[in-house]
């Protein structure tokens, strides 16, 4: 069965993350190690680490994922951001394996321009680098972009160029929604899903699928743009998210909210955690 989770904060230490889930109803949970929008160690502290086991041996919830920081980059053609780049996913694989988590979720970055092609092979290399000194049971896991700004990974065809590349399994893939609507993959739309999946299953595989990003679109398709709205609220709609948990692509892939919350929420909530396990269990209906 599909598991209905969500983006939670780990104020108080990494540990609370299981009681803020459980308290919205979310089966599995995504958590930022640091401040995103700052580079930071991710660094934990034993007494944090074996709080956090001990949590976790009691917590229904078994998948759980770790967002990398928004600065991170990989196309960039400055060094020292690579560096931080790069050390901040190796920092981060490696807390994930201390602490039972499956992985790093993270933006590959802009190539600001330049065009894939200029970028690859360091993307690849980085890539290869992180995986060469970080424990081997924690995953690499990119996330599809939504292309505006030179973003990379918008398309499936270049997400699988760079798995092919790097060519370690412990490279997997986040498919996140509205990013996918974002960048033209009508994913709203029976037809557009398949097509989309389709392409998807030719260019990464179903294999390499270990968690979606399950966010309503705020702006039009192929809009380009990252804005993401509460389920129900935006482009895709309740009947488009009905057809994506119905679709076999997913099937036991954790879905994790990063939407606005309805009301006075701010961030995913047990509303729209609620709607999407009432369209799961419809989709599983019929």
């Amino acid at each position: 069965m599909t598991k209905i989770g969500a983006h939670v904060s780990t104020a108080g230490g990494p540990a609370t993350c299981f009681d803020r889930a459980e308290e919205i109803g979310a089966e599995a949970a995504q958590i930022f190690l640091t401040p995103p929008q700052q580079w930071r160690s991710s660094k934990v502290e034993p007494d944090q680490v074996e709080a956090f086991k001990q949590r976790a041996a009691k917590s229904p919830i078994d998948a759980v994922f770790v967002h990398g920081v928004y600065l991170i980059n990989l196309a960039t053609n400055d060094q020292t951001m690579l560096q931080r780049s790069t050390s901040s996913l190796k920092s981060s694989l490696t807390t994930c394996a201390q602490l039972g988590i499956k992985g790093v979720i993270f933006h590959l970055g802009s190539h600001k321009g330049q065009g894939l092609d200029a970028v690859f092979d360091q993307i690849c290399r980085a890539c290869t680098e992180i995986l060469d000194v970080t424990p081997p049971e924690a995953w690499l896991i990119l996330e599809n972009s939504a292309g505006a700004g030179g973003t990379i990974g918008s398309r499936f065809y270049d997400l699988g160029r760079i798995i092919r590349e790097v060519g370690n399994d412990r490279v997997k893939v986040c498919l996140d929604t509205q990013h996918s609507y974002a960048a033209g993959y009508d994913v709203a739309t029976a037809e557009g899903l398949d097509l989309a999946m389709a392409e998807f299953e030719k260019e990464v595989g179903f294999d390499k699928l270990v968690a979606v990003h399950a966010n309503d679109s705020k702006v039009d398709l192929g809009s380009g743009r990252d804005r993401h709205e509460n389920i129900g609220e935006g482009h895709i709609g309740l009947d488009g998210f009905k057809r994506i948990l119905k679709h076999p692509a997913f099937r036991d892939v954790p879905f994790l909210l990063e939407v606005p919350g309805f009301g006075e929420a701010k961030g995913p909530d047990k509303p729209n955690v609620d709607l999407l396990k009432r369209l799961r269990d419809d989709a599983a209906g019929g």
